[in-house]
């Protein structure tokens, strides 16, 4: 090493001690002085293209990368890195072809495997993450967070005794693996003489350092009291959960109520009247709606139909939507406005092309991204053929199944019942006025006939679809398929019709939620 490389990797691991501490100012501003002095130093553009990944700023990120691929090509964690900072801009098709050749060596280092495992899954690539995740466990046995990742891959896959002993595993090698006890409790429905109420409930009264921490087993506790039908002391202790995450947030619900009416605004029902040149593909079929409606009950029907591939919940359209308008620094109220002057038929293409390489095997594939349904007017304009599938489910069931509910990052709206009330009163006067703008375009159906006369449902859906009928689409549970979605588990078993009405179980605990609902009049009863 040259007494220049030496001062470089001096000067750079300040930056990364700066990073460590917190000082994200300071270390960007060493950074950029070891860049400035030394920009023949690879290692000091990795850590600017790490610090701008931190800072969200995904183009620099990737710029930053490149320049230092360009000084040491073909560095594994860099390519690994660049992967992923792409993956978070949704450009899989990149994504793809950067990884395709690492997938055909044998890397080194558990990190290296986990994250190429991460970047798969997030491809619904569950088989090929599962082999990356097991060669971590491999390289790195004592590592509990490879036993947390193969357990995730294995719900999706349906495989739950293994998930289970993989999660065991992951909590005797770190006790305070949170995460681990809450995906345990998903796995299955535990019974009175087989269950993890006890030790769940020692460790929330032991006290929970991490916020986080106790807000995972919160919901892991409720989940199982409400298996075992403890009803009261389940949702006590949900609540608890729900207002210790809203804590930690910062969200106006307000923003959302606003930008829903300002869609229904500016997407009058003129703008469909007259034809739009947009993009005549007929693949997409988009199931929509608010989550926890059975949308991915809905999905597994169709997707179990021979023409039909379910590509999971895609973000794409709205990042389409946003390179289109070409202003990601615009409110989200000057966002709607100015995608109504977008080029529909170029949006609609751009959409298609963004969904590859998954998609563009069978005739159809289905996007399930519930929140899809605050562009089912754009999505009408930009791909006039698609099908849009609105799944409908009691309103009180619906907000309460949400509410019990821990997502990863979405649905901020879904921890407080009043917000959660106001969020759901926007979204069902938005679904009322796509009605009226859409007509037949929009095919609606309600989760309660779904699950009690599930034939006759589905051949309604498949018609809609323009599809044939195939019995094999009442075999879904039967689909090896993997599912990423919060309903991983339930899919895996025949339709059940145990959760409808499930809210008259909390009637008197969900009073603020059913008072926003009646004053908006919505019917609850």
């Amino acid at each position: 090493m040259t007494r220049t490389e030496q001062e470089a990797g001096r000067l750079d691991a300040v930056v990364w001690r700066l990073l460590e501490q917190g000082k994200m100012p300071e270390a960007v501003k060493a950074c950029s002085a070891l860049n400035q002095q030394y920009p023949q130093y690879a290692p000091g553009w990795h850590s600017a293209s790490h610090l701008a990944y931190k800072a969200r700023n995904l183009r620099m990120a990737i710029a930053a990368i490149d320049r230092a691929l360009e000084l040491r090509p073909g560095t594994v964690d860099w390519i690994l890195h660049k992967a992923r900072c792409l993956g978070q801009q949704g450009a899989f098709v990149r994504v793809s072809e950067l990884i395709e050749p690492l997938r055909q060596q044998s890397l080194k280092s558990g990190w290296q495997c986990a994250t190429l495992g991460l970047l798969l899954s997030r491809m619904e690539q569950q088989e090929a993450a599962l082999e990356q995740y097991q060669r971590a466990l491999e390289l790195e046995p004592d590592v509990g967070q490879h036993y947390y990742n193969v357990a995730s891959v294995l719900r999706f896959l349906g495989r739950f005794d293994e998930a289970e002993a993989a999660l065991s595993s992951a909590i005797a090698l770190d006790p305070k693996d949170y995460d681990a006890y809450k995906l345990r409790s998903d796995l299955r429905a535990w019974s009175t003489t087989q269950n993890h109420v006890k030790q769940l409930r020692e460790l929330i009264e032991a006290g929970v350092e991490s916020p986080r921490g106790e807000v995972q087993l919160c919901y892991a506790l409720s989940k199982e009291l409400e298996d075992i039908e403890e009803h009261q002391a389940a949702f006590r202790v949900l609540k608890r959960g729900a207002d210790q995450r809203r804590r930690h947030m910062r969200y106006d619900v307000g923003g959302d109520i606003e930008t829903m009416a300002e869609i229904a605004k500016v997407y009058e029902a003129e703008k469909f009247s007259d034809e739009q040149p947009g993009c005549l593909s007929t693949e997409p079929v988009f199931i929509i709606g608010m989550p926890r409606t059975g949308t991915t009950l809905a999905e597994r029907i169709l997707a179990s139909h021979s023409q039909v591939f379910a590509a999971g919940e895609l973000n794409n359209f709205a990042g389409e939507m946003i390179k289109h308008v070409g202003r990601r620094d615009l409110g989200k109220l000057a966002m709607v406005s100015a995608s109504t002057g977008l080029d529909f038929g170029k949006l609609g293409q751009a959409y298609i092309d963004s969904t590859r390489p998954q998609t563009g095997h069978t005739p159809h594939f289905i996007d399930k991204l519930p929140l899809n349904f605050l562009y089912a007017g754009l999505i009408k304009l930009a791909l006039p053929a698609a099908k849009i599938v609105h799944l409908q489910r009691h309103p009180l069931d619906t907000c309460y199944a949400i509410y019990k509910t821990l997502f990863q990052d979405a649905y901020p709206f879904s921890y407080e019942l009043n917000e959660l009330g106001r969020y759901y009163v926007a979204y069902a006067q938005l679904m009322r006025h796509w009605e009226t703008c859409l007509g037949d375009s929009l095919y609606t159906l309600s989760y309660e006939d779904l699950v009690l006369d599930t034939e006759s449902v589905a051949r309604g859906m498949l018609q809609y679809c323009e599809l044939a009928w195939e019995p094999s689409c009442l075999d879904f549970h039967l689909s090896k398929a993997a599912t990423s979605t919060a309903s991983a588990s339930q899919v895996r078993q025949p339709v059940y019709q145990s959760s409808v009405s499930k809210w008259k179980h909390y009637q008197q605990e969900l009073q603020p939620l059913i008072r926003v609902l009646q004053d908006s009049g919505i019917a609850v009863e």
